[in-house]
């Protein structure tokens, strides 16, 4: 029985076929971006884990660098030398697109002036501390960046996949079956009524024979 019933005419038959080689593009079409998705998903996911790895290297860094910073100058010079640094962050979020999906892109910038303060009265931990305390602000809008996008990029890859095998597995086949179970009702009624007429052929034949008969007995 075919999947969609509807009465077995040539014009559903041909609507029906038009809707198969249709269904079969999007298939196609689905299933190239469901495997492009999947690349950049996997892309992002590497780069999520070298984000990670290196955000808890410059933590460490930065922690480690504003220790010794605080052994050599003290906590209370270092809040004083911490008041003459003027450093301003600007976090720009933008996005980019990956087959009609939208991926944030985070930017992470500063506006500074340096020197803040004269390097005789400091040491090399307090220039490392700040620098890697940059860095590490830098890592964390990169991360939040990879962090979206990978959120984004598997919701869409699963209702991608949904689509796929949607059509895959249920409507194609069904198109499939359904023109075939058309196609040969079709063409049973072509055979009977190529039978029905060659019955007719003969009957009137048949007839045809008889009358001549009939004249030729009167005559």
């Amino acid at each position: 029985m075919a999947r969609y019933e509807v009465p077995p005419t040539k014009t559903n038959l041909l609507r029906l076929k038009q809707e198969l080689v249709l269904a079969q593009e999007g298939f196609e079409l689905l299933d190239q971006k469901r495997n492009i998705l999947i690349v950049e998903l996997m892309g992002i996911i590497d780069r999520a884990k070298r984000l990670e790895t290196e955000l808890d290297d410059y933590l460490k860094k930065a922690f480690q660098s504003l220790q010794m910073a605080v052994r050599n100058h003290g906590r209370k010079n270092l809040n004083l030398l911490a008041g003459t640094i003027k450093i301003e962050h600007n976090i720009s979020i933008s996005q980019r697109k990956v087959m009609g999906v939208p991926l944030a892109i985070v930017n992470v910038t500063y506006k500074e002036n340096p020197p803040y303060f004269s390097f005789v009265d400091t040491n090399f931990w307090v220039d490392e501390a700040i620098f890697n305390f940059k860095e590490t602000l830098k890592i964390i809008g990169e991360l939040a960046q990879t962090r979206i996008s990978l959120i984004r990029l598997a919701r869409e890859v699963s209702r991608t996949i949904r689509k796929v095998n949607a059509l895959e597995k249920i409507a194609i086949p069904d198109y499939k079956e359904t023109v075939q179970y058309i196609q040969q009702r079709l063409d049973e009624a072509e055979r009977e009524q190529f039978y029905l007429m060659k019955m007719i052929k003969k009957r009137l034949e048949q007839k045809n024979i008889s009358d001549s008969r009939l004249q030729t007995g009167c005559l």
